[in-house]
């Protein structure tokens, strides 16, 4: 008699692990296809556990945090896909913050300022994950990752877990090595100093009422969806460009800030790609800029 295969839930017990998953439950544009296999590991034990699993079966592996700066396809994504926000753990150490990567970048920067660490007020309103922070150098208002990291632990596409230095990282504008070694960040350090908390978190309050001023918060997006082009300011070229406003589909160029893309109600994956696209062309058509995507695209697109 042929022994039966073990399914997931019995291979990995102690895992939330759902099948034909919708991303559009995970993702901040509230669009995005069906996951084959949508795994929540709890600790970096568990993420080398399903990597290995992924390999073995020679299933894709795709690993995506808070799903803030990022479009998923409508036609999902196949194989395995990793989320780690559950994985979250924050500690103060003295002058050093430790952060999972799935930890929420403002939930880093809060527990920074009760302790009176100072350093990362930047980041007080960015609304992805440390893990993705780490991959894309994120910033705001003149304040980026690579100021304040110390150092990253990355699962290196080999299996073995490693702690890669500020150096290592090769940070840019919008950029680090992970984009390129097709690692996964599993947890950083923060090298902070000690500050006054009452200026501290008016800093923070600060930062976090400009951007509910000038940002379409109300609205699901996909975040800031344009680097910033050398020498000018995107948001301005797209509002110049007679874009503002501009909808296809069910997404629209927010007529708040013309640097986001919004979903009206009914917006697709589908319509966020043909948006930029079309803000790409007219841009480039009328001022010679061509923009590059902020946002990070991934999955399959839908057939028929």
């Amino acid at each position: 008699m042929l022994q039966k295969e073990p399914t997931l839930a019995e291979l990995f017990p102690h895992i939330e692990i759902k099948l034909a998953e919708p991303l559009s439950r995970y993702t901040y544009t509230k669009t995005g296809g069906k996951a084959d296999i949508l795994a929540f590991p709890k600790s970096i034990a568990e993420v080398q556990s399903l990597v290995t699993y992924a390999h073995t079966a020679h299933l894709p592996l795709t690993v995506i945090g808070n799903a803030s700066n990022l479009i998923v396809k409508d036609g999902g994504i196949r194989g395995l896909v990793l989320i780690l926000t559950s994985m979250a753990v924050i500690k103060v150490t003295g002058t050093t913050l430790y952060a999972q990567a799935g930890a929420k970048l403002i939930d880093t920067t809060i527990a920074a300022a009760d302790a009176s660490l100072t350093g990362i007020e930047f980041a007080a309103g960015i609304p992805g994950s440390v893990g993705g922070a780490m991959f894309m150098n994120a910033g705001a208002y003149g304040g980026e990752m690579s100021d304040a990291v110390a150092t990253v632990t990355v699962l290196l596409p080999d299996g073995t877990v490693s702690e890669l230095s500020r150096t290592a990282l090769h940070f840019a504008y919008r950029h680090s090595i992970i984009q390129e070694n097709h690692s996964i960040v599993l947890a950083a350090t923060f090298a902070l100093a000690k500050g006054d908390q009452a200026t501290i978190k008016a800093q923070m309050a600060d930062f976090n009422a400009r951007r509910s001023a000038k940002q379409p918060l109300e609205y699901p997006s996909c975040g800031s969806v344009f680097k910033r082009p050398t020498g000018y300011f995107t948001g301005k070229l797209i509002h110049e460009a007679g874009l503002q406003g501009h909808i296809i589909g069910g997404v629209q160029i927010s007529t708040k800030h013309a640097g986001f893309m919004v979903n009206l109600g009914n917006g697709t994956a589908t319509d966020y790609i043909n948006l930029i696209r079309h803000v790409q062309t007219v841009v480039f058509d009328q001022f010679g800029v061509a923009l590059e995507p902020e946002v990070r695209i991934i999955g399959e697109d839908l057939i028929g």
